[in-house]
């Protein structure tokens, strides 16, 4: 089984406390630098397929997403011009975000990340 890929920015707290509860529970994992190799459009996708509603994929409380005032466009574009954007600018996502075998997480919260399918 593939180990899953952790989409991180090193300069986000709740990306280093991610890494740290990985490290803890020894769950192997690919490191993938959000910002400079952010998640396809593809990998967007497996995300609301596993249910994650495309507002929730936004970071919210980021420079990228206030300075392009997605907080008044999000209710008016489709769908693929909001995955397009995600894909086109790392910082716009919620991170971190993983993508795992039957399984994607959006943020970090403990009880969640719990109850993923870890592979090992």
């Amino acid at each position: 089984m593939a180990a899953p890929r952790v989409f991180l920015y090193e300069g986000c707290q709740t990306c280093r406390n991610a890494k740290k509860w990985l490290a803890a529970k020894a769950i192997p994992f690919e490191n993938v630098d959000i910002i400079s190799s952010p998640p396809t459009v593809a990998d967007l996708k497996q995300a609301l397929a596993a249910g994650v509603p495309v507002r929730k994929l936004f970071n919210t409380s980021g420079q990228s997403y206030r300075e392009g005032k997605w907080g008044e466009k999000l209710a008016q574009v489709d769908e693929t011009d909001a995955l397009g954007a995600l894909a086109a600018d790392g910082k716009l996502i919620k991170r971190p975000f993983v993508l795992g075998q039957g399984f994607v997480l959006v943020g970090f919260r403990e009880q969640e990340w719990d109850a993923a399918p870890w592979p090992g």
